[in-house]
């Protein structure tokens, strides 16, 4: 196939074109190779009698065994069975990879995260997913750009790739500037329709939604530790299925009070996080989670309402 190895038939026109006095750019053209494949070919596999395409393929087949490296035994991954580790990455990286994340780079971030130091180096990395340096190297330069991986040396000099304790925030502060960049884009967009066409209608709620989620976090002080609370509240809330005061929340979570009053603070003044729900205070100091009212219209909300024996006589 075009790109790969030279196959042994490859060989046998090569020496039949050769005898025919045809060119190396021309045998190229037939073949669907580079010109420097063919000359390479010629040179390096030719006898003292000229090209001959057993011999070829012969003197070929042996300079690929003596190149072919020993593969080691792969060594336990932080003292796991490296098998077990190895389909957990497999598995963890096709689900990142629904999210838009490419295959390289979901599989080296998923071994860096599941790394019991959080960091490895490009030999490790190469070994542990059994690919290739330069695979490992243009999925670190994919990651560093979204700023999930950054680079580090040890003590011996040797550059380690480091997930550390703030790629969460990293990454989710790096949204931000991508969806202000959207806002301005639909903004200019806006001046070339015009705001009266419906293209530029569209643009014009798409430019308002992107400000609003630039704006919630941009500069929010948010910090990993602030949202991991943030998200704690919510799901106690939402496993207690009942209204809980800062008090009751505090005990069931052994928090201290001010801890519990900052996260259920930090979910009103940022309500992005609760999105589709909401954070309410009900009744005496007691709150509870609820949808979002503007996430449905009237119309699903009454829908929604309707008893199962109503839509079963409905359906009748």
């Amino acid at each position: 196939m075009p790109g790969g190895r030279l196959s042994h038939e490859d060989r046998r026109q090569i020496a039949i074109w050769l005898a025919e006095g045809l060119g190396y750019a021309e045998i190229a053209r037939r073949l669907g190779r580079p010109t420097s494949t063919i000359s390479r070919e010629v040179a390096r596999n030719s006898a003292p009698s000229g090209y001959l395409a057993d011999r070829a393929q012969q003197v070929a087949g042996q300079r690929a065994h003596r190149r072919r490296p020993v593969q080691a035994p792969e060594p336990p991954a932080d003292g796991r069975p490296a098998e077990s580790v190895r389909g957990f990455v497999k598995q963890f990286a096709t689900l990142l990879v629904g999210t838009g994340l490419p295959r390289m780079p979901a599989r080296v971030f998923v071994c860096l995260l599941t790394s019991d130091s959080g960091s490895l180096t490009s030999a490790e990395l190469v070994r542990r997913l059994q690919v290739s340096p330069a695979s490992v190297s243009k999925a670190i330069g994919y990651l560093e750009a979204i700023e999930l991986v950054r680079r580090a040396q040890d003590s011996g000099r040797r550059e380690r790739y480091v997930i550390d304790d703030e790629v969460w925030l990293r990454a989710f502060k790096a949204d931000t500037g991508a969806h202000a960049e959207v806002a301005a884009a639909a903004l200019h967009g806006i001046e070339i329709f015009g705001a009266d066409t419906p293209a530029g209608t569209r643009l014009g709620q798409m430019a308002q939604f992107f400000t609003w989620i630039s704006e919630q976090m941009n500069n929010s002080g948010l910090t990993d530790s602030v949202v991991h609370d943030a998200l704690t509240v919510l799901a106690a809330l939402v496993y207690a299925a009942r209204p809980l005061t800062v008090n009751e929340l505090a005990t069931a979570l052994d928090w201290p009070i001010q801890r519990a009053t900052d996260a259920l603070d930090t979910t009103s003044r940022h309500p992005i996080l609760s999105d589709p729900l909401t954070v309410e205070q009900v009744g005496r100091g007691a709150y509870a989670i609820t949808p979002r009212p503007d996430r449905l219209s009237s119309t699903q909300r009454d829908a929604l309402t309707v008893s199962p024996r109503s839509t079963r006589g409905n359906r009748k």
